[in-house]
């Protein structure tokens, strides 16, 4: 069984976008100062949520693997 992800948005990075709420909603909504959050703070893995990480327009998303403490998003060692 995979090991569940932790999610988080950086709200100083975070424009408000809206990208990743419509790229995985159910996971991502704009709080009431018009920043992202995730809805849970761990989610089980899934290609949506990846994706919402990927289409971030500010990279204010981050996802590590819950069990190892390893990132998802960004890479390891991409530089982000």
């Amino acid at each position: 069984m995979a090991d569940d992800w932790t999610v988080e948005v950086d709200t100083r990075r975070c424009i408000g976008s809206g990208v990743c709420a419509s790229t995985a909603p159910g996971r991502f909504t704009l709080n009431n100062t018009g920043r992202s959050q995730p809805t849970t703070p761990t989610v089980t893995p899934e290609d949506r949520v990846l994706d919402a990480a990927y289409t971030c327009p500010m990279e204010a998303i981050t996802i590590t693997n819950g069990g190892t403490g390893r990132s998802v998003f960004p890479e390891e060692g991409a530089g982000v």
